[in-house]
C-alpha cells in the first residue's frame, strides 16, 4: 500500500511542477508589473526562436492561464498513470515540434500560452486509443472526447488573437507521437503467466498433455493401449 501511494506521489510530481511554473510566472508578470509576451514564438525571426521553449509557459492574463491550467494537469496526469514509459519524452516531443511548427509557418505575430501543448496531449490521449487498441486506452480516448470534444472548434481561426495555429499544430504533433510511441507496451498491458514463477513438481497425476490431445488421438492410444496388453497376455 505505502509503494503504490509512493508511485502515484512520484507520478504526480512533473503535472504539479508544470502548474506550479506556469503560475509562478505569472504572479511574477503581475506583482512586478512587467510582461514577458516577448519571450513567445514570433514566427521566422531568430528572436522568437526560444519561444519554442518558453511560451507554453507564458500567458496573457489570469484567465488565459486559468483556461490552460485544468487541462495541462488532467491530461499530463492521464498520461504519467497510464503512458508513463512515454509520458515525459512525449510531453516535450509535443511542444517542440508544436513550438517550431508555429515557427515555420504561424502568423507574424507573439504566439504565447500552453494551449499548443494542450492540444497535442488531448491528440495523443485520443489517437493512443486508435493506435494501441487495447480497452484502457480506448476507454481514456472516449473520456478524452467527453472531456474536450469543444476543443476541435479551436483549429479553426474563429477568433481574434487566439493562436488557432498553435492548436492546429499541436494537434497534429500529438497524433504524429501517439504513432510514434504506439509500440512501446506500458506496464499494465504486459501479459503476466500466473504459474511463472512456481516451482515444476516433480511427479503430475495425469501426463502434461492430456488436455491438449484431441478425441481421435485419446482413441488410438487407448486402442494401441488394449493391443498390447492382448499381446503380453498371449505370450503369458
Amino acid at each position: 500500500m505505502e509503494q503504490s501511494v509512493e508511485a502515484s506521489i512520484q507520478k504526480i510530481k512533473f503535472p504539479l511542477f508544470l502548474l506550479l511554473l506556469i503560475w509562478i510566472v505569472e504572479i511574477y508578470e503581475y506583482v512586478r508589473n512587467v510582461d514577458f509576451s516577448d519571450w513567445g514564438i514570433f514566427p521566422r525571426e531568430w528572436d522568437g526562436f526560444i519561444g519554442i521553449l518558453t511560451a507554453p509557459y507564458i500567458h496573457s492574463d489570469f484567465e488565459h492561464l486559468m483556461s490552460n491550467s485544468v487541462p495541462l494537469v488532467v491530461l499530463t496526469t492521464i498520461m504519467m498513470f497510464f503512458y508513463s514509459r512515454v509520458a515525459i519524452p512525449s510531453y516535450f516531443i509535443i511542444q517542440f515540434l508544436t513550438g517550431f511548427s508555429v515557427w515555420l509557418f504561424a502568423r507574424p505575430s507573439y504566439h504565447i500560452g500552453a494551449s499548443g501543448v494542450v492540444y497535442g496531449l488531448v491528440a495523443f490521449v485520443f489517437w493512443s486509443g486508435i493506435f494501441r487498441r487495447n480497452l484502457r486506452s480506448i476507454v481514456l480516448a472516449l473520456i478524452v472526447v467527453v472531456l474536450y470534444s469543444g476543443y476541435f472548434h479551436g483549429i479553426v481561426p474563429n477568433k481574434e488573437g487566439v493562436s488557432w495555429e498553435s492548436h492546429l499544430f499541436g494537434g497534429l504533433v500529438g497524433i504524429f507521437t501517439a504513432f510514434l510511441f504506439k509500440d512501446i507496451t506500458e506496464s499494465a498491458d504486459e501479459v503476466v503467466d500466473p504459474w511463472a514463477d512456481e516451482e515444476e513438481p516433480s511427479q503430475y497425476f495425469l501426463p502434461r498433455d492430456t488436455f491438449e490431445k484431441t478425441k481421435w488421438q485419446k482413441e488410438q492410444e487407448r486402442l494401441l493401449s488394449e493391443r498390447r496388453w492382448d499381446s503380453d497376455s498371449t505370450l503369458s
